[in-house]
Formats: C-alpha cells, sequence, structure tokens
C-alpha cells in the first residue's frame, strides 16, 4: 500500500485500494481475527487501512532511542498543547490548553465526567439509535436514557428535538446531562449550527452538562462541516466536556488515549482532586502516536477522506444493484452506513442472516431505540473488498 509522509507531496501518492485480503485474515486484532478467517470484517470501527507512515515513524523512532521511562510532563502531557492547536486550526475554536486533560478514550472520559457530575438515578439525553458503549455506561451506572430518536426525512437524519424539549418540561430537573455525538454514530449526521444552538439552549434552560463525542470531527465530508458545541460561546463553553482522540481518523484505537476539554471550573476542580493515579494515565507511546497524527498527517487525512467519500458513494451504488430493499442514505461523516432491512422478510435480525453467509456486520439491536431490523456497516477498506462484502450479503 502506497501511502504518503505528512504533508509532502513528494512522498507519493496514497492508494487506499491496495489492500491485500490474506494481510487482513491475519492481523491478531478483533475485527478480522474475532469470526475467523473465512468471514469478511464489516463490524467494529478500525479501518483496515495501515496506521499513516509518519506514526509508524515516530514509534519505532521513540522506542530506538531507548528511552521508555517515564515522561517529563509537570504540567500534562503534550497533548493539552496540540488539542487546543489543532482546535484554533481547524474549526477557528480557540480552546484553553489548561482546561484540557489526558483520558485512555472517550468513554473514560465521559463515565467519569458522570461520575462526577450527576446523581445516580439522573437522566442522560442520548440521541438514538446510539454507540453502544453510550448504552452500557447508562445502565451500568444506573442513569437510564431519555432518547432523542432519529427519523430518515428526505432531507438526511432529523432528531426530534421538539419532543426532546417536551420530555425535559414534563419531568424538570430529572435529566442532568446530554451525550451529544457529533458528527453522530450510527447515522453519521452532522449536526448543523441550528441544530446545535437550540440544544446550547436546552441545556442552559435545563442545567444540562454536555458530554460532546467529537471522535470523527476529522471525517467530515463536503458540503458539511463540523461545528464543536463549546464553541458557540462562553456559555454552553462552560458547561461542555469535549471528547474526542487522534484514534478514528488516523486508524490507532489500540493506543488508547485520548483527551477531554472540561469547560466547566467546577467541574476541573473535582476532576483533579480525584486520586491521579485513580483512572489510568496516558503513555509516551500513545501520546507519541497522537502528536504524529496530528502534526504530521494531514495529506494523509485527506486522501483517507476522499477514498471513503468514493466508498459511500460506491456502497449506495452496490445496494441499489444487488440489495435494492435495502434503504442506506450516505452519511455525512464517518465511515460507518447505517443500513435499514426492514423491507425485507427475515425471519431473524439482519446482521445475523448475513453473518450466515460470511459477512460481520455490527447488529442494528445493540445501538438501542431505533436499532431494530438495522445493521451497522464499515466501508473503510478497499473497494474490492467492499463490492465483496455487498455481493455476500446479497
Amino acid at each position: 500500500m502506497d501511502v504518503g509522509h505528512g504533508d509532502d507531496p513528494a512522498s507519493g501518492p496514497v492508494d487506499f485500494d491496495d489492500l491485500d485480503l490474506e494481510w487482513l485474515r491475519s492481523k491478531p486484532g478483533a475485527k478480522w481475527h474475532r469470526y475467523g478467517r473465512e468471514a469478511l470484517a464489516a463490524w467494529v470501527a478500525d479501518m483496515d487501512f495501515p496506521p499513516p507512515p509518519p506514526v509508524t515513524a515516530a514509534l519505532h523512532q521513540l522506542v530506538d532511542g531507548g528511552d521508555l521511562g517515564y515522561p517529563d510532563w509537570f504540567d500534562g502531557s503534550p497533548l493539552r498543547r496540540l488539542f487546543a492547536t489543532r482546535m484554533a486550526d481547524r474549526f477557528g475554536w480557540p480552546a484553553g490548553a489548561e482546561h484540557v486533560r489526558e483520558v485512555g478514550n472517550v468513554v473514560q472520559g465521559v463515565q467519569l465526567a458522570l461520575h462526577l457530575a450527576t446523581p445516580p438515578g439522573s437522566l442522560i439525553a442520548l440521541h438514538t439509535p446510539c454507540y453502544r458503549r453510550f448504552l452500557e455506561t447508562a445502565s451500568s451506572m444506573h442513569r437510564p436514557i431519555l432518547p432523542i430518536a432519529a427519523e430518515r426525512t428526505p432531507g438526511g437524519w432529523a432528531f426530534d428535538h421538539d419532543r426532546f424539549e417536551a420530555a425535559l418540561g414534563a419531568e424538570p430537573g430529572r435529566c442532568r446531562s446530554l451525550i451529544l455525538c457529533n458528527p453522530h454514530n450510527p447515522t453519521g449526521h452532522v449536526f448543523s449550527l441550528d441544530e446545535l444552538g437550540w440544544l446550547a439552549e436546552l441545556a442552559e434552560a435545563h442545567d444540562l452538562l454536555i458530554l460532546s463525542d467529537e471522535i470523527h470531527a476529522d471525517l467530515v465530508y463536503p458540503p458539511h462541516r463540523h461545528v464543536p458545541i463549546a464553541s458557540l460561546g462562553p456559555a454552553v463553553a462552560a458547561r461542555t466536556v469535549t471528547l474526542t482522540s487522534a484514534t478514528k481518523a488516523f486508524n490507532l484505537a489500540g493506543i488508547r488515549c485520548g483527551v477531554a476539554h472540561v469547560g466547566s471550573p467546577a467541574l476541573r476542580a473535582a476532576w483533579d482532586a480525584e486520586p491521579k493515579h485513580l483512572y489510568g494515565i496516558v503513555s509516551p507511546i500513545g501520546v507519541e502516536a497522537t502528536r504524529s497524527a496530528w502534526e504530521e498527517c494531514n495529506a494523509w487525512l485527506t486522501a483517507a477522506v476522499a477514498h471513503l467519500d468514493r466508498n459511500r458513494a460506491r456502497l449506495g451504488r452496490l445496494l441499489a444493484d444487488r440489495l435494492p430493499q435495502v434503504a442506506y442514505r450516505p452519511p455525512d461523516a464517518t465511515y460507518l452506513a447505517w443500513l435499514d432491512f426492514r423491507a425485507l422478510p427475515l425471519p431473524d435480525a439482519p446482521a445475523d442472516i448475513v453473518r450466515q453467509g460470511g459477512v460481520v456486520l455490527s447488529p442494528g439491536q445493540e445501538f438501542g431505540p431505533g436499532g431494530d431490523g438495522c445493521a451497522r456497516l464499515n466501508f473503510a477498506t478497499s473497494a474490492a473488498v467492499l463490492e465483496a462484502i455487498v455481493d455476500r450479503m446479497a
């Protein structure tokens, strides 16, 4: 696979279609290993591509340097400054580096914020269907969900925020938090400036903590653009925890490294008062991989998004040709397709059916309300593998 290095145009073209199926099947990670060599994996949100070469080179340099000892981070890791710089450069948001804290991943940051700032029994508002780890978090932390249901419209996915507002008013004070997944997983919806403004107003009126998962922010397709909700102004920033990582956009999930921008002074104080090692500490390896991704891999990211854009269109053509009964709207962001099989008379859940044919999708029921009869397909692969996936599904 020929991939370029960093932002150097002389480093050669990027060919994300140059993937060897046997190489994929030999990978020891969960995506291609768990269901056996004969299955075609399109489930968990890992890309099939190798990591960007600058990241690999940076990690080799770190290891070859012979120093894997304690890092000299007196006031936090370099991620704090890197995050602030990236938010300003890409999204025009002057996020304060002093408000950033390291986390092992986005879910850990969500759970820590909920633990410190909301009581058990309080409701968590979620746009549904939703990422299953958030459903598991709500269940294990004894904070039931208040669903904000998605509906398919001619203009794309929409969420019933009128009903959300009514539900908040019906039980004042019971809902204490909103987990905002923007861009949204699994629908790929990118929340518009108007939608974010409305959510910010509701959060202010009902005193909601906003936990904004923005891990897919770098994977938005034109003409859509990502807007960090905390960038809307000081009031919403002060009640928002913005969570992100380089792991999705640069295919680095195993490094277990992310950041949380904690806008609330009270929540930051409570966060900092916790025992420093209780929730784990990010490693120099994870920090160096993130640094390289954010500083050296913009050319790789641009090429990857262009390839994914082609694949989301290709998937639409393949489904129209082989499985026209399956409803699919190309996502505005992410490399995840939300497929609706309900027009087909299937005796079981669609992911169970297609698994019998050798394709592994993420079952829709794992995504909570609105997931029955649906499945999520990961199209971050080569054109040839994607075509083989749809052929087997059909």
